[in-house]
């Protein structure tokens, strides 16, 4: 399903006055984009300082946790609820443009990521350019974050994906444990590459797991050869806001690496 989108954008100038004589006035803004999503508003924003991104994040209303269809056809691709895109701040200091969101009700393979679940996909590329991946180009990437593996995955009545590579996603880089183990996970940090080149950071985590409404984080890998002008972060954390029902993903970090 492919929602209506509405963009919105808006800038909240926070004024730090450092308290020592002489000391220059600092300044923060935080830049928002919201869309609907199943009849929620999900909303990104970036925090900038100085001309620098401090600060991106993502918020999640738990309705829309709450209201995915639990009997939700398996259709192939996976059909994206909604694309948030990125305000232009972010875009321009970090070479992120939009969030998607998939809800994988059945789950997929390998075995551990087969609890119903949601992938929030940060991209690096253009939804024109998601919507033309199709896996036909299997070139993967010469270096790979540490202790990440990309798998061939063969899949009943469709073949190989080779490096876990799904139409309309890219490859999906697992961490080395995730790839052999049989227990449901909980919540995990993908990373997706496509013809070699890093294209998402992507949180994917068990419906059960934000119903819980409880805050966790995840660690973050250091990505390889990034392409030119884009920063992935170094920290992840995800809160709960029980007052306004929506968890608050926020990430961290974006130095050069």
């Amino acid at each position: 399903m492919n929602p209506r989108s509405i963009v919105s954008s808006a800038a909240v100038i926070l004024w730090l006055v450092i308290a020592t004589p002489g000391a220059a006035v600092q300044t923060q803004s935080t830049s928002r984009s919201c869309a609907d999503v199943m009849e929620s508003e999900v909303c990104t924003w970036v925090v900038m300082e100085g001309g620098a991104a401090v600060e991106l994040g993502a918020t999640i209303p738990i309705k829309l946790v709450e209201v995915v269809p639990a009997d939700a056809e398996m259709v192939w691709p996976p059909a994206e609820l909604g694309a948030v895109p990125l305000p232009a701040e972010a875009k321009t200091a970090l070479g992120l443009d939009h969030l998607g969101i998939n809800w994988e009700a059945h789950g997929h393979p390998p075995n551990t990521f087969l609890a119903p679940h949601f992938d929030f996909h940060f991209y690096n590329l253009t939804p024109d350019e998601v919507r033309s991946i199709d896996c036909a180009d299997e070139t993967k990437p010469a270096r790979l974050p540490e202790q990440h593996v990309l798998p061939d995955i063969d899949v009943p009545g469709m073949g190989t994906l080779v490096g876990l590579c799904v139409p309309n996603m890219g490859m999906h880089a697992v961490q080395t444990i995730e790839a052999s183990s049989s227990d449901l996970f909980e919540a995990s940090m993908l990373i997706g590459y496509y013809r070699g080149e890093p294209a998402f950071f992507e949180p994917m985590v068990s419906q059960a797991s934000l119903l819980a409404k409880q805050d966790f984080a995840l660690s973050m890998p250091t990505v390889p050869a990034l392409p030119a002008g884009v920063l992935y972060p170094s920290e992840f954390r995800a809160e709960y806001d029980e007052a306004g029902g929506q968890y608050r993903m926020i990430f961290t970090g974006f130095q050069a690496r």
